[in-house]
């Protein structure tokens, strides 16, 4: 490979410094324009709604093989500053490893894509582009931060032919694991309205509680499905059951509660919203009480099947880590389920075990090893 210029281990360590918590840019995409832009990339914004996004591309649009990467630099918020051993945003190198929120989740990803792709273009110039899409609204409502750079690259005639986004994949070592798709999400909320009266007479009353212990228990115990392919069992877990009752001698007149699924492509979210609007009014009808329900879908499930895009990526990580890594469909949620509207998508990034954590911190020398895969994956894409 080509000898190292851009530095991604300090790369991180200046993304790292920028305060940027979800929907503060903090100045991170600022640094990154500046950077790709003295090295020849196009950099325009596509920022929506009050959240700051980053469009950069080296080589001409339209050329006949152009490969992207997506990334975002916002962060979740610290927690308990308290319980931090080091300053958060301090970005302090020690003990081996980068410290700081963001260095894991995903900040080191996109320092190392962004290092990978500036040296690529200026040590063998490609016979086609290179896009970046950052954003910094992830760890959000993820409204307007890669669904809006997906909006303006249709606008302006942009388009990725297969994309890599740099998210933590790996479990604890580093190479061990690859994503090729991800479950779907949604969120259920319910509200059962009864009738209160005195718990001494609970006949007068219509306690809104029995209706939703047994609609929490029906769908808490129902098998969605046994799991497929490449996807495990889906799940749903119930998050709350609330009255806000205070007292012991009312029955309550409202109860509330919450369940998440997450599900493979054996499902769809509008297939399981149904499913839950036919459990809801059995319960209406059984128990007499008003049901009512609202749903709100994160992401349908999705995969891109094992094929030239994640041939490339395991060979490129084989060949820097030496392991074959897993292709998985496991975790939560990431912005790939918008990128694969627009094209084939894989992900795969730095072992993730420390991030959303207080001490989150990645081990510098995998910031090196993740930049040169992506080198390699750039060479490789290109000369193939």
């Amino acid at each position: 490979m080509a000898a190292s210029k851009t530095d991604a281990v300090e790369l991180t360590k200046a993304l790292i410094k920028c305060p940027s918590v979800t929907p503060e840019e903090g100045g991170a995409l600022e640094l990154l324009e500046a950077q790709l832009g003295a090295a020849g990339f196009e950099c325009r914004r596509a920022d929506r709604a009050g959240i700051s996004n980053l469009f950069a591309r080296w080589g001409p649009r339209g050329a006949a093989r152009t490969f992207g990467f997506n990334g975002h630099t916002d962060v979740v918020p610290l927690g308990d500053e308290a319980a931090w051993s080091v300053p958060p945003f301090g970005a302090e190198e020690k003990d081996g490893y980068v410290w700081g929120r963001g260095a894991t989740d995903m900040k080191s990803g996109v320092a190392a894509f962004a290092a990978a792709a500036i040296d690529f273009v200026q040590d063998t110039p490609p016979d086609g582009a290179i896009i970046l899409a950052i954003t910094g609204d992830e760890e959000g409502d993820a409204r307007d931060g890669t669904t809006a750079l997906l909006d303006f690259m249709e606008a302006e005639g942009e388009r990725m032919d297969v994309c890599l986004v740099g998210e933590p994949t790996c479990p604890d070592e580093m190479g061990e694991m690859m994503k090729i798709g991800r479950r779907g999400s949604m969120t259920a909320w319910f509200t059962v309205t009864g009738e209160q009266g005195h718990s001494a007479y609970p006949h007068r009353a219509n306690n809104p509680m029995n209706g939703m212990a047994r609609l929490m228990d029906r769908l808490a115990s129902h098998e969605l499905d046994t799991g497929t392919e490449h996807f495990d069992a889906s799940t749903l877990a119930v998050l709350t059951i609330d009255t806000g009752n205070p007292a012991t001698n009312v029955i309550p007149a409202k109860c509330s509660a919450a369940v998440n699924i997450r599900f493979n492509e054996a499902h769809s979210g509008a297939s399981l919203t149904a499913w839950l609007e036919g459990e809801a009014a059995k319960i209406k009808e059984e128990f007499r009480l008003d049901v009512d329900m609202n749903v709100k879908i994160s992401g349908e499930s999705f995969i891109t099947p094992p094929g030239p895009l994640s041939e490339l990526v395991a060979q490129a990580v084989e060949a820097e880590t030496g392991r074959k890594p897993q292709l998985s469909t496991t975790g939560g949620t990431s912005d790939a389920r918008f990128v694969k509207d627009h094209c084939p998508v894989v992900e795969f990034g730095l072992v993730g075990r420390t991030m959303h954590q207080v001490d989150e911190r990645v081990k510098t020398e995998q910031i090196g090893q993740l930049k040169a895969i992506y080198q390699r994956i750039l060479s490789d894409y290109f000369d193939g």
